[in-house]
């Protein structure tokens, strides 16, 4: 079996390829399903190491298995393909703004050094079980809209890659889950506890329009979206500090020209929070305001809430194998561990509610997540530094008899026992509705809960 040095070592003889990598999809941007540049790229990569993919088809994305030949658990490595939207970035794509500027491709730079590290030559002597690698779409829950319409086409059932790669059953065989996301600061490594999962919702507001001169005649759809948006705010000192519940609303369209009352008025927002009890609860709370700031204004509204993601929370075996691999690259000193909560959201939220899964991070970025000014600043950092410590992650969870992976399995805390079990909850989720009904007495009926 490869000591700690030969596997550092393994990874090492691949960083050309990992900084080329890195390199060509910062280059390259796309968002989610919309990656197919990307997917090509990092399937002739994996072709040319040998590997035989399972590709999703219709969507970007694929695996690939590599099996020590001994049974044992199977280990799922993931890399996001996808990018995000930042106009005013420097290195945004001159026609679609997107870019990198959440790191994602540095996971995927870090997954293709992992395929490398793995075909070496006696690498996986002494180990049980196998891997899986996994290059999935779509983690940024961004142009939610054009989702809409993927999904209304039958391309896609779920927002998130990774959950959409779930109902497909790519990860029906698998045991547990890995992602090395990317970060910033000064230490190597950083591990933490899990984050919020989310609610996607679309709002569409419908009024009348008419010439602004004769305003009095119409329905204003905007004023309606503002008063909604404005009553959401009103309902943030009910929101409990536990729950970490988030409600960020934009608007997408707000009318069309300047002397016509805006009548078709479109919206997008999340709910956030720390449980899906409390997300559900503070989502009602949320439909009912929208609902009757349409009414009080007349106007209509269209409420359609999808399945985001479930809550993360980070596998406490998993956490303990990854400390344990991160020193065998980086000084204790470098490497974080803390116990603060993530408001941001994470398919890998999905995984974790149905399989032990962790999302530490590698650092090596700078500038603000998301921001104008974010990049990888040292790719041995944030991508060699990742691809060591998954691959050093593989070799203890697989080494003696798979023996750590066993206990993972078997200790695992997961909040619904199966994929299946998983899937009849959040579908329940998924809600359609014309909140407002204007009946033949004039009365108004407001409907703004999800059915059960």
């Amino acid at each position: 079996m490869f000591t700690p040095a030969q596997l550092i070592a393994a990874v090492d003889r691949h960083s050309a390829l990992i900084h080329e990598t890195e390199a060509w999809l910062w280059k390259h941007p796309e968002t989610g399903f919309r990656e197919w540049k990307s997917h090509e790229y990092l399937k002739n990569e994996f072709q040319k190491l040998g590997y035989t993919l399972r590709e999703a088809g219709n969507i970007p994305g694929f695996t690939a298995d590599i099996d020590t030949g001994r049974p044992g658990p199977r280990i799922l490595i993931l890399g996001e393909l996808d990018s995000l939207i930042c106009i005013d970035h420097p290195d945004a794509d001159p026609e679609t703004h997107a870019v990198h500027s959440c790191g994602h491709h540095a996971q995927c730079a870090a997954l293709l050094g992992i395929a490398a590290a793995l075909k070496e030559p006696g690498i996986l002597n002494g180990l049980s079980g196998s891997v899986r690698l996994c290059a999935v779409p779509a983690e940024e829950l961004i142009e939610t809209g054009y989702r809409e319409t993927l999904r209304a086409q039958g391309i896609i059932r779920y927002m998130g890659g990774k959950v959409e790669f779930m109902h497909r059953g790519f990860f029906d065989d698998v045991d547990m889950a890995i992602l090395l996301h990317t970060s910033g600061g000064d230490h190597d490594f950083v591990i933490g506890v899990g984050g919020n999962g989310c609610i996607v919702k679309n709002i569409y507001y419908q009024g009348r329009a008419v010439h602004a001169s004769g305003a009095y005649e119409g329905v204003n759809a905007l004023y309606a979206a503002n008063l909604g948006m404005q009553a959401i705010n009103a309902l943030r000192e009910t929101f409990r500090d536990e729950d970490h519940i988030r409600v960020h609303p934009i608007i997408t369209k707000g009318g069309t020209a300047v002397n016509a009352i805006p009548s078709d008025v479109r919206m997008e927002s999340y709910v956030r929070g720390a449980s899906m009890e409390a997300i559900l609860k503070a989502n009602k709370r949320v439909n009912r305001a929208l609902a009757a700031s349409a009414a009080a204004m007349g106007a209509q509204v269209r409420l359609e809430d999808r399945p985001g993601y479930a809550p993360l929370n980070n596998d406490k075996n998993l956490s303990r194998i990854a400390l344990e691999a991160m020193k065998a690259i980086s000084p204790e000193e470098k490497i974080l561990v803390h116990q603060k909560w993530d408001n941001g959201c994470t398919d890998m939220g999905d995984l974790s509610a149905v399989m032990p899964a962790i999302q530490p991070c590698a650092c090596g970025a700078v500038g603000t997540g998301h921001g104008n000014d974010y990049r990888i600043a040292d790719v041995n950092r944030a991508c060699v530094n990742s691809a060591k410590a998954q691959v050093m992650m593989l070799s203890l969870l697989m080494k003696d008899d798979a023996e750590e992976a066993k206990r993972v399995v078997a200790e695992k805390q997961t909040v619904y026992p199966s994929i299946r079990e998983y899937f009849e909850t959040v579908d329940k989720i998924t809600l359609d509705q014309d909140a407002v009904k204007t009946n033949e007495d004039g009365t108004l009926t407001l409907t703004f809960v999800n059915p059960e």
